[in-house]
């Protein structure tokens, strides 16, 4: 959120174009692809309290450190390491629940934990819009924004370091019967995985399924990312101030979160996933379809609601469905490698905006295409459903019941 703001003023304060803004802003995924799989492995293997900690602290310090970027080269590095710090957190916090919160309880919990997407978008484009009119000590709006907006990152990662357990053996606030009763179910579920799923990296790494939702995941994250990082410049270009058009942004957000919440919980209430994921998929693809036939900014925005509750909404259903066949060591790995796949998306998608604009305020190509890439999961999802792959079984194939 806050590079697409500072892309307001710092292309013109450092010189560097949209298509450099584009290559720089997507090739944070870059890093982020690289080192994604052996971070969960490291976490895996040290603990989530003193990993995931080493991860926000690095990726807040990278983040101030952006504020420093003289040219496009200095830019684009930046970006590229803030991908290297960042790299593992999700599917880090993925992995994480599944040590606390049994399958049928995966989809509201991901929903709530994934909340803080639309969230920061609601509170991160006035926030943004609001920093980026400081100026004063030699540094201009878009550095001090920069800066204050990474800093909470490395104060939250000394909170994980000194209060988050490792899992809920070092929780000392469950009581004794808890404890007991949450690690027996899910030694439980564990074992039942192993017995009917995949646990070893190999079988992670090999398994169709992990590759076929990295496509789905791909489809969803490039709508994520063209439309975020391209948002504030789409409201820009219809001559809104910079002091509006964070307020304007964040209606999107504001329309996604509470939806994504409640339609995780629906997903669990109704113990289904591939019609809810095919549901907001389509809804997706309608909302960004739609935005791209009309040139009045409330239209679009409206639009643009629709499409990213559609975007915001597949997450949590989304994230249930590796997990349904993973455990173990293949948990670990698959998580990280259908995210980092996916997350490539986020190298494409703002690119896919910018040469689709060309330079322009027409973005009714892009948003057309973004809409495209949402059907994607819902083609993926319906064609293991015709057709589960090599190693759907028991506790393996997806679910399928009406909802």
């Amino acid at each position: 959120m806050n590079v697409s703001f500072a892309k307001l003023t710092m292309n013109a304060a450092i010189g560097i174009d949209d298509a450099t803004y584009a290559f720089g802003a997507g090739i944070f995924f870059v890093g982020y692809f690289l080192f994604e799989v052996p971070s969960n492995l490291i976490l895996e293997r040290v603990g989530a309290r003193r990993w995931i900690a080493r991860i926000m602290i690095t990726w807040g310090l990278v983040s101030a450190a952006t504020a420093l970027v003289t040219g496009p080269r200095s830019f684009v590095a930046m970006r590229f390491l803030l991908g290297v710090a960042e790299a593992g957190f999700f599917p880090g916090i993925l992995l994480y629940l599944t040590y606390w919160f049994p399958s049928s309880e995966r989809a509201r919990v991901v929903g709530l934990f994934m909340v803080a997407i639309p969230l920061s978008g609601l509170i991160g484009s006035p926030l943004s819009a609001e920093l980026m009119r400081l100026n004063g000590l030699g540094l201009q709006g878009w550095q001090w924004m920069l800066i204050l907006e990474g800093l909470p990152a490395v104060l939250l990662g000394v909170a994980c370091l000194a209060f988050l357990p490792d899992g809920p053996k070092d929780a000392t606030w469950l009581e004794d019967d808890e404890r007991e009763w949450l690690t027996a179910t899910l030694a439980t579920e564990r074992r039942t995985l192993a017995k009917d799923g995949h646990t070893t990296l190999r079988a992670a790494l090999v398994q169709p399924r992990v590759w076929a939702l990295a496509l789905a995941y791909f489809g969803i994250v490039l709508a994520l990312y063209g439309s975020n990082f391209w948002l504030p410049s789409l409201i820009s270009a219809h001559g809104v101030e910079l002091r509006y058009t964070g307020w304007i942004a964040a209606l999107p957000f504001l329309c996604g979160a509470p939806f994504m919440v409640w339609w995780g919980r629906r997903s669990d209430r109704r113990d289904e996933r591939l019609l809810h994921l095919i549901a907001v998929a389509v809804l997706g693809f309608a909302g960004f379809a739609a935005a791209s036939l009309f040139d009045s900014l409330p239209l679009q925005i409206l639009c643009l609601c629709l499409a990213l509750m559609g975007v915001y909404g597949s997450f949590p259903v989304f994230w249930t469905l590796p997990t349904a066949f993973l455990t173990g060591t293949a948990a670990a790995a698959g998580i990280a490698l259908i995210n980092s796949l996916g997350n490539l998306a986020g190298y494409f998608g703002p690119q896919v905006v910018a040469w689709l604009t060309h330079g322009s305020n027409d973005y009714g190509p892009a948003l057309f295409a973004l809409g495209l890439s949402m059907l994607t999961p819902a083609i993926v999802v319906l064609v293991l459903r015709a057709k589960p792959l090599a190693g759907a079984r028991g506790p393996g194939t997806m679910r399928q019941s009406s909802p």
